[in-house]
C-alpha cells in the first residue's frame, strides 16, 4: 500500500494497543512500526532497477523479519520510555502487529510480497486492492487528524476514534475480497465460454477504486487483456490479445536484467518494438487508460537498450495519457457503462 495508508492506519493502531499508557507518543511509534518495512527503498541508492524490483518488498515484507525485529524494536523502546513503566508485552504487540499488518496489506496489491524469504523467493500477490485506495484510507486519516488535533481527556473517546478508523479499513477490504472472487469467477466462466484457453490468470484493481477490474490470461505465445466492472451486464468479456513477442528476446536472452525482470513479471510479460527500441513490459500494472483504449501500452515499460531511462519505472506509465476525458472515462466504465 502506499506511505499515507501506511501511517495513517499505524497510528490508528498504536492508539489502540498503547494511547493508554503513551499518549500521542503510541500513534507515532504505531507509524513508524509500520512504515519500517519499507525501509528496503534505501536499496535503490546502489542497485540497479531490475535488482531494486527484486529486492523492495523482499525480506522486510517477510514474516521472518517481523518475527526477528518485533523482540528487538520492543526491547529499544521499553528502554527508551523506561520512565512510563510500559510493559514489554504492550511494546511486543505494538511491533508485531503493526509490522504484520504492513506486510500483510503489501500483498494485497499486484507488486507481491516476499512473505516467506528467505526460504522462498515466490510473491504473494492476493489482487484484491490498488496500491492507493482512497475509500481504504479515508477514515483512518480522518481519525488520525482528530486524535493529533483535539486531545481528548477521555481514553474512551480516543479509542472510539481510532477503533473506527481500523474497523472501516477492515471492512473495505472484506468489500473489496467480496468483489475480487465474484469478479473473478464470472471473468473466468467467460473465458470458457468464449471457450479461451489459458494456463494463468489473474484480475486486480484498476486505479483508485475497487468496482472495474483489469484482466489478464495467458496462453503460450501471449496474453489476453480486458476490463470487467462489478456492474458490467454483458455475458462476453471484451478481449485484446498480445503476443509474447519472445523471438525479439533472442539477441539479449542471456541479458541478466532481462532475466531479472523476467523473475519478477511472474510470467506475465510482453516484448515490444517501439521504433528502434526494444521494450520489456509487466502486464501486472496495467495499461495508460486501457479501459478507454483497449490497445494501449502498458504502465510497466522497461528500455532493454537504455537501461539508464528507467528510473521509476513501475509508475512513470501509471497517468500518462490522463486527460480531462480520463476520469470520466473511469468512472463510467468504474459504473458498467
Amino acid at each position: 500500500m502506499d506511505s499515507l495508508t501506511h501511517i495513517v492506519l499505524g497510528a490508528c493502531i498504536g492508539e489502540v494497543i498503547a494511547g493508554k499508557e503513551l499518549g500521542r507518543r503510541a500513534m507515532l511509534w504505531g507509524a513508524l512500526a509500520q512504515t519500517f518495512p519499507d525501509i528496503d527503498v534505501v536499496a535503490e541508492l546502489w542497485l540497479d532497477t531490475p535488482s531494486n524490483l527484486l529486492a523492495h518488498r523482499g525480506f522486510t515484507h517477510s514474516i521472518l523479519s517481523c518475527l526477528l525485529f518485533t523482540p528487538f524494536f520492543a526491547l529499544m523502546a521499553k528502554r527508551i520510555h523506561r520512565s512510563r513503566n510500559v510493559h514489554l508485552r504492550t511494546w511486543m504487540w505494538l511491533f508485531g502487529v503493526e509490522m504484520f499488518c504492513h506486510i500483510f496489506l503489501d500483498s494485497q496489491n499486484a507488486y507481491g510480497t516476499g512473505l516467506f524469504e528467505p526460504f522462498s523467493h515466490a510473491r504473494v500477490s492476493f489482487n484484491t486492492m490498488f496500491v492507493a485506495d482512497p475509500l481504504f484510507t479515508i477514515v483512518a486519516l480522518i481519525a488520525s487528524i482528530v486524535l493529533l488535533i483535539f486531545r481528548s481527556k477521555k481514553d474512551r473517546r480516543r479509542l472510539i476514534w481510532a477503533t473506527a478508523g481500523i474497523a472501516t479499513s477492515a471492512l473495505y477490504l472484506f468489500i473489496c475480497t467480496i468483489n475480487k472472487l465474484m469478479v473473478t469467477s464470472e471473468v473466468e466462466a467467460m473465458l470458457a465460454k468464449q471457450h479461451i484457453t489459458y494456463n494463468k490468470n489473474f484480475v486486480t484493481p484498476t486505479p483508485l477504486n475497487n468496482l472495474l477490474w483489469y484482466v489478464v490470461a495467458n496462453d503460450d505465445s501471449g496474453s489476453y487483456v480486458g476490463y470487467r466492472s462489478v456492474f458490467d451486464k454483458q455475458a462476453t468479456l471484451p478481449l485484446v490479445y498480445f503476443k509474447r513477442n519472445e523471438a525479439l528476446l533472442n539477441d539479449v536472452h542471456d541479458n541478466e536484467s532481462l532475466q531479472k525482470l523476467k523473475r519478477f513479471s511472474q510470467g506475465y510479460y510482453i516484448a515490444q518494438q517501439w521504433g528502434d527500441t526494444l521494450v520489456f513490459s509487466d502486464l501486472r500494472f496495467g495499461q495508460m487508460v486501457g479501459w478507454k483504449n483497449p490497445d494501449e501500452k502498458f504502465v510497466f515499460h522497461y528500455f532493454l537498450q537504455q537501461p539508464a531511462g528507467n528510473d521509476l519505472v513501475i509508475q512513470r506509465g501509471r497517468f500518462a495519457k490522463w486527460d480531462n476525458t480520463a476520469i470520466p472515462s473511469l468512472w463510467n466504465r468504474m459504473m458498467g457503462r
